[in-house]
């Protein structure tokens, strides 16, 4: 039997990729502008997240509340929508490819922990969506997880394995459903 103790859990190999200066300055500018509703307009959104390094591609839609937590670990492709209380949590790399839809309340989760080790460890990896991917409202897509083109998950659905392309999944792990038709 293993017993958790989170007073053995160290998290001090895990580096966010940015100086002390450069996380707080991004923490005020999430806080007041990307994940907020004071500056509803995505192209102001989208400047502030070039200038702390995410790569974003052109006609790149916004909303308000979005949460990104480091952009320098951000590719946005081109004619991409990012819904309301959307929270890209990404711990490593997330690439988000042309023509994708993060619906309202979409999670992309590139952490977890080690429930195996007592200390609880934090484990980190990379999240794709490839063209035409389409994320329905409070979706899950778990650490390591590729959707590949054009594939759904369907509303409040949780991604644990990778999503084939043309293909729609939904549940809790989601399962194939159907091909996606045109």
């Amino acid at each position: 039997m293993l017993n958790t103790d989170l007073s053995a859990y160290d998290n001090k190999s895990y580096k966010p990729g940015a100086g002390k200066l450069k996380l707080l300055l991004w923490y005020i500018c999430n806080t007041t502008i990307i994940n907020s509703y004071i500056f509803p307009v995505s192209f102001i959104k989208v400047f502030i997240l070039r200038l702390f390094g995410a790569k974003i591609g052109k006609n790149v839609n916004i909303k308000p509340k979005v949460n990104i937590k480091y952009p320098w670990r951000l590719t946005i492709g081109d004619n991409v929508w990012i819904g309301e209380n959307v929270w890209i949590d990404n711990l490593d790399n997330v690439i988000i490819g042309n023509n994708s839809c993060l619906s309202q309340g979409s999670m992309l989760l590139c952490g977890n922990h080690n429930y195996k080790k007592n200390s609880f460890d934090l484990i980190t990896a990379a999240i794709t969506l490839e063209t035409g991917v389409w994320l329905g409202t409070r979706t899950i897509v778990c650490p390591g997880i590729i959707c590949k083109s054009h594939s759904v998950l369907t509303t409040g659905s949780v991604a644990t394995k990778n999503m084939d392309e043309y293909s729609v999944y939904s549940g809790n792990p989601a399962v194939f459903v159907r091909k996606r038709g045109n």
